[in-house]
This record gives C-alpha cells, structure tokens and sequence, in this order.
C-alpha cells in the first residue's frame, strides 16, 4: 500500500492506496494527487478538471519527492504562474504517485476560471475550501 498525505491548513489527512486498484476519476493524470483527492474526497481544488491549464491544485511536496513521476514542460510552464511557488511545487494533476509522499496545499490560489484572473486568500475548511476574494 502507498500512502499520501495531504496537509490542509496544518491538518493531516492520510489516504492509503494500491496502484492499479483505484478506479480513474478523469481528473488530471490517472494516480496523481488530483486523481486520488477526487477519488477519496479530500478537497483538492481543480478548476480546470485536471488539464494543466491552471494552478489551483498546486501541492508543495514536502517529503517523497523521489515517488513522483518527473516534471514535464507542460507542469512547469503552468507552474510559473502559480502563487507561492518553491522548489518543491508540482501541479497536483501532473505529479504521479509511486511511493509514499506528503503535500501541503498553499492557503493561496489563482483560480483564472471562476475568479476571472483574481488572487484568493482565505483559510480553507476540509467541509468548505472557499477562499475570499482580495480586492485592492
């Protein structure tokens, strides 16, 4: 079994999984951390499905960099626009899980889609991950 662990506002939530055995939720790259939130309800924001053309499910990977799949072009063009962005960010879509890993979901996001281009900033709740808008 494979464990992730999501922190969500300081909080732990653990999933543990067998690869090939989680049916795929078509969201972002099967077994990736979009993939596997979708599938056992961590609340992992997602505004453009899963295709790599926003950041608002951006994870900072803080341990088990090694158990995910290399970051493609694609991830890291995206990446560049992603708020908050370290050493250890990947694209909660494109990063496929090998072997156990911990991320944190960053309390901020650039959600293009829904928000029209604005920053969100809030803290989330694991029952409501709605941000508030800034307006300057």
């Amino acid at each position: 079994m494979t464990k992730v662990t999501y922190i969500i506002d300081g909080e732990p939530t653990v999933i543990e999984f067998e690869h090939g055995k989680v049916p795929y939720s078509n969201h972002g790259r099967p077994e990736s951390f979009l993939d596997l939130a979708k599938h056992f309800h961590v609340p992992l924001e997602h505004a453009c499905g899963g295709s790599c053309a926003c950041t608002t499910c951006h994870v900072i990977i803080r341990e088990g960099e090694e158990n995910l799949s290399e970051m493609q072009d694609d991830e890291a063009d995206r990446l560049d626009t992603a708020w908050g962005l370290t050493a250890q960010s990947r694209l909660g879509c494109q990063a496929v899980i090998s072997g156990d890993v911990v991320c944190e979901l960053p309390m901020y996001t650039r959600n293009y889609v829904q928000e029209g281009g604005g920053i969100q900033l809030g803290k989330s709740t694991k029952k409501d991950r709605k941000a508030q808008e800034v307006t300057p």
